[in-house]
């Protein structure tokens, strides 16, 4: 097939873009670099760079290129920012990724694949959170995923457009190529093995007092390629619907600054610091309707495993 990856440069699309010329797929990568990194486009993909916010030159772009797929990853996706803008995420978003919507289905597109979120869920009301539950986003970014979920959902009901929307839970790791390198960093894993690589001198914990067992946020982490997998798994045809992306396994973060230290054979100091405005306390995955309507199962699933290829990139990578 011939897959259109948008925000291709970044961490997840790069990686993707990686994985989809590996299995013998053409792949054009669309990004405007504004996070991403030019030197993260796989050589064999053709590389446009444009802003989505273009609606005229996205319905251009998808017009010439006549992808078979689309697999979109670009957002912005920081939850503290977009409670102090929201008027970016849902420009960005909704607005923008309305405008590949739209010049998707004028190209004839087959299947758009959507990078959505946990955070659609807010606080659930049970754990492992399944497909099912009530998404009540508690952050802006959350709410623009949300509203895109819904968009999906119309434009199938309306114009038969067959999607696939994951949401994510915690993304890690990386390839022998491609890794995990923000402009601005908030992610747990390279936030502290930046600190095991002396680049920092400590790592901070964001809240001490949650209801957990050591009183930090537990979340669910997945290896950047088994979440991958599942996106090529998604272009088969007769494939619609939303579907979580994790482990089914927590850790806290005090559990994830041990494997790092485990991993790294480096004591690394931690910060205790306030709660952040939208974090809920636990968020980990059922990932059995994945399993039962896409076959995916993790093939990395262990903390330490996950953690070990960060590193390993890290440290090629520096």
């Amino acid at each position: 097939m011939h897959v259109l990856v948008t925000g291709g440069a970044g961490y997840i699309g790069s990686i993707c873009a990686e994985q989809l010329l590996n299995s013998g797929h053409t792949v054009t990568v669309l990004d405007n670099l504004s996070e991403g990194h030019r030197s993260a486009v796989d050589p064999r993909a053709r590389f446009l760079q444009m802003c989505l916010s273009d609606r005229e030159g996205t319905r251009r772009a998808l017009a010439e290129l006549g992808p078979d797929a689309v697999i979109h990853f670009a957002a912005n996706a920081l939850v503290g920012e977009s409670m102090q803008n929201p008027g970016k995420y849902f420009r960005n978003n909704v607005g923008s990724a309305l405008n590949l919507l739209d010049a998707a289905l004028e190209a004839k597109v087959k299947k758009f694949v959507f990078s959505s979120t946990c955070a659609t869920y807010g606080v659930p009301d049970r754990i492992p959170i399944t497909e099912d539950l009530p998404q009540r986003p508690i952050n802006p970014y959350g709410e623009s995923k949300l509203m895109f979920e819904r968009i999906l959902h119309w434009y199938h009901k309306i114009h038969g457009l067959e999607f696939v929307g994951f949401r994510y839970f915690n993304v890690a790791g990386a390839t022998d190529r491609f890794g995990e390198h923000h402009k601005l960093e908030t992610h747990l894993i390279p936030r502290v093995l930046s600190v095991a690589a002396g680049k920092e001198a400590a790592c901070e914990v964001y809240g001490t007092d949650y209801p957990t067992p050591d009183g930090t946020c537990i979340r669910d982490f997945i290896h950047v390629t088994d979440l991958v997998t599942a996106h090529m798994l998604a272009l088969a045809p007769g494939i619609t619907g939303f579907y979580n992306l994790g482990n089914g396994e927590g850790y806290s973060v005090r559990q994830v600054i041990r494997a790092c230290e485990v991993v790294t054979g480096r004591k690394i100091p931690a910060v205790e610091r306030p709660r952040r405005p939208g974090d809920p306390p636990r968020l980990v995955a059922s990932a059995e309707k994945v399993a039962r309507d896409l076959g995916w199962k993790p093939a990395c699933p262990l903390i330490e495993d996950i953690v070990a290829s960060a590193w390993a990139w890290h440290q090629k990578h520096p």
